[in-house]
This record gives structure tokens, sequence and C-alpha cells, in this order.
């Protein structure tokens, strides 16, 4: 049942912006929660990766004064990640398009991280 609700709340994320590729709600140890991703993407690599990167932002921002992590953007040159939390066990990982509007993907993930913490 949650599972199905998250999955929802995921679909309904990407389906709010042609940029935006995936989405998955990853617990702060690495273990995917639910997802939507595409089938060539490994579930455990994308979890542990997630996992990793939150990290080290924790680490980066508290060391550097910027206070309490908020997000992780990664840009690439074929794309975004976005990562944010969703409540303090889970985060939601989103990849975006190279031009995709992030402005407005900034705050559609914050609506869905927002209703995935309430679930949790």
């Amino acid at each position: 049942m949650r599972d199905n609700m998250l999955t929802s709340i995921l679909s309904e994320l990407n389906g709010t912006s042609a940029d935006i590729d995936a989405s998955a709600v990853i617990s702060t140890d690495g273990l995917t929660i639910a997802s939507m991703l595409p089938q060539e993407m490994d579930e455990d690599r994308v979890g542990a990766m997630s996992a990793a990167m939150l990290s080290l932002g924790d680490r980066s921002a508290e060391e550097l004064g910027r206070g309490k992590l908020d997000q992780v953007l990664i840009k690439g040159d074929k794309g975004f990640v976005l990562m944010t939390y969703a409540g303090p066990d889970a985060v939601v990982t989103v990849l975006a398009k190279p031009k995709a509007k992030l402005g407005l993907i900034f705050l559609d993930v914050k609506r869905a991280a927002e209703s995935i913490s309430e679930m949790l």
C-alpha cells in the first residue's frame, strides 16, 4: 500500500516535467524504497551512490559553514542529478535532462519530498 502511494508520487513527479527522466525514494543508508527508473538502470547502484553523495554533502555543508544540507545538485554534460531530503531518513533522487528548467524542478521535487516525508 505505502509502496504504491510512493510510486504514485514519483509517477506524478516524473509527469510534471518532460525534463525529468527518472526518480527514486532512497533511504539514507542507500536502500531503494520506491523508484521510477529506466530498466537499464541498477536500483542498488542508484541507492548506494545517492547515500554516498548525501553523506558527503552533509559533511561538506557542515565543515564549510553552510549549515544543514538541503539538497545536492550534480551537473554533467548529459544532465543533472538532484537529491533532496524527504524527512530525516529518506531522500528523493531525480535525474533531469541537460536543458532542464531547474527552478520548476526544484519546486516540484520539494513538493514531492514533503508528501513522501509525511508518508514515511
